[in-house]
């Protein structure tokens, strides 16, 4: 492979078959045949290498898998029908009854149902801890901890986690160190450098990049993501192989993607931070943003996602998206059309009023997914709605 991400992203494709097509094709078949009755019985044991049945594995994504692997310098990984699946798989597939998890406060709203409500059917717990204040995660500690969960950037409110710290302190008391990327892509962060052991994609957003295919990516070690395969080959959240074709070929423009968006989010970053009615603006590449210095360390570019706080609370929130005309009133993100969304009132509602304060999710928090369009039309619809929302 080469040692630029660019071509790594293009050129990581399947070998071809005998049409010798230059690009690959789907493979949308549910099994694969065996030259004989002892092919099929070692490919079973496990003995030789081979296509059995799609929801074990399919070239569509095998190909997708290695490129992300390639992409984030991972030995190994598996790839999944959500990213939620992903975010699940990789705990469920490595904790086990008695298990503590120490976890960021700040994660998304469905993985704090996974840490407050499902794992605990199963006798798993956790302990929520700053995500800013590192210095204090060691106290927290208990002998039965076994993984660390983590998002950089969070979402929403786009607070950043010293991965390299995270790390030596995941090694020191040998946990797993279990990283959400999506927010940033292995373009802009590649937190297995930083020491992280696991990491996990919503390949949903921007390495889909165009709102049009659940996914979800774990890689990592080949010793770490062996458990994982076998819980998802036998629990079943495989991803299809149309869905991997999909995402093989998004990722190709990934990188000019992330730099359009990158660079739209901190012209609008930089706007929104002057306008009257904002009580504060968040992007990692804000010099004003608190951890500032740290984003610089560890990610290439700021990402997508600007986070403002409008004056007027849940209220003003939800007047200012009804007055959008151009942007998009959705839950999702990542794409590239720029995507408006009110956590408080939608992705991160099913939490308490003191969970959400406690995450940084304030009533008139606003998350902005930056898509590509002219960054004058998405500044104008903005400003707009902020005016009319008064």
């Amino acid at each position: 492979m080469s040692e630029h991400f660019e071509t790594n992203a293009i050129r990581g494709q399947m070998e071809r078959t005998g049409y010798n097509e230059h690009s690959a094709p789907v493979f949308m078949s549910s099994s694969f045949t065996f030259e004989s009755a002892e092919r099929m019985a070692a490919a079973f044991a496990g003995e030789e290498e081979g296509l059995i049945y799609s929801r074990y594995n399919n070239p569509n994504t095998d190909e997708l898998v290695a490129k992300v692997c390639a992409l984030e310098g991972a030995e190994d990984g598996v790839a999944t029908a959500s990213g939620m699946a992903a975010v699940f798989s990789s705990m469920a597939a490595h904790l086990k009854a008695g298990d503590h998890v120490l976890a960021s406060r700040a994660v998304f709203g469905s993985t704090h149902q996974i840490l407050t409500q499902l794992l605990p059917r199963w006798g798993i717990t956790h302990t929520y801890v700053a995500p800013e204040d590192i210095d204090t995660w060691e106290r927290h500690i208990q002998p039965n901890t076994r993984m660390l969960v983590l998002e950089s950037p969070s979402n929403p409110g786009l607070t950043l986690i010293d991965l390299e710290k995270a790390a030596a302190l995941s090694r020191k008391h040998g946990l797993i160190f279990n990283i959400d990327n999506c927010f940033a892509t292995p373009y802009l962060q590649r937190p297995l450098d930083w020491g992280a052991d696991l990491v996990v994609h919503s390949a949903t957003k921007w390495m889909d990049g165009q709102g049009r295919a659940l996914a979800g990516l774990i890689v990592g070690s080949k010793e770490l993501i062996e458990p994982v395969r076998f819980f998802t080959r036998h629990t079943g959240p495989a991803l299809s192989p149309f869905n991997a074709w999909l995402l093989s070929k998004s990722l190709e423009t990934l990188a000019v993607r992330m730099d359009r968006h990158c660079l739209n989010a901190l012209e609008l970053a930089r706007r929104l931070e002057q306008q009257p009615g904002i009580q504060k603006t968040l992007y990692p590449f804000l010099p004003s943003h608190p951890q500032y210095e740290l984003a610089q360390k560890q990610m290439r570019q700021g990402g997508g996602i600007v986070t403002i706080e409008v004056e007027g609370g849940i209220e003003r929130g939800r007047k200012f998206l009804n007055a959008l005309q151009m942007c998009s009133r959705s839950a999702n993100l990542g794409d590239t059309r720029t995507i408006v969304t009110h956590p408080a009132s939608t992705t991160h509602s099913k939490l308490t009023e003191t969970e959400r304060l406690a995450s940084g999710i304030t009533p008139g928090l606003i998350r902005i997914s930056v898509g590509l369009e002219h960054v004058d039309d998405i500044w104008s619809d903005l400003q707009q709605a902020l005016l009319l929302s008064q």
